[in-house]
């Protein structure tokens, strides 16, 4: 049963080393979800998966050019995200290298609460444009990011065997609008 959309209840703050843990553990629970139904066989949420994760944000954040967030509901880390600067044929951009949410907590607004305080630190620090590799099977996340407003880069077309999709946002656009609220009755779209 997915946790109730408390929008008061979620803070999106800066992630800590402290957070690690609880960051690994939502990042190779949501990749083992998605990834579920193509790999039946692959055993993503194992004990070294989450190792592997934990070492691999404990990195970004030692690096000090990767801000990572965490979104936290009633104190629970459900949610994380990190960016870093990318220079793209010679058009700098910023890069939403990571962003994962809890799949007890997809379609409860921790993603597009998690990208929204991405775009306000982007905007912020005047990046124009921002880009991110989505991996071209994971449908839920290419219809999250496209209803956000990103677009495949027309810089970087996919080779037939690409595993990858660039998408592209331009951050001086306004921010795409929310969707309208579904009818009495009719299933609500998928979310992050």
């Amino acid at each position: 049963m997915r946790p109730a959309a408390d929008a008061a209840a979620l803070q999106v703050r800066a992630a800590t080393a402290a957070d690690l843990p609880a960051i690994a553990a939502l990042h190779t629970g949501a990749r083992a979800a998605y990834h579920r139904a193509r790999f039946p066989d692959m055993p993503f949420d194992v004990v070294a998966e989450r190792a592997r994760w934990h070492d691999a944000w404990l990195r970004d954040l030692d690096r000090g050019d990767t801000p990572a967030l965490c979104a936290a509901r009633h104190g629970t880390v459900v949610g994380a995200a990190s960016y870093r600067h990318r220079a793209d044929h010679h058009r700098p951009a910023v890069a939403l290298h990571q962003l994962h949410v809890d799949p007890h907590h997809w379609g409860t607004g921790v993603g597009r609460a998690l990208h929204g305080a991405c775009l306000r630190a982007w905007r912020t620090a005047g990046f124009s444009r921002a880009v991110l590799d989505v991996l071209w099977h994971n449908h839920r996340a290419r219809a999250f990011y496209t209803r956000l407003g990103w677009r495949p880069d027309p810089d970087r077309r996919p080779a037939p065997d690409a595993t990858h999709l660039t998408l592209t946002l331009d951050l001086a656009a306004p921010p795409a609008a929310p969707p309208a609220a579904p009818a009495p009755g009719a299933p609500a779209p998928a979310g992050r």
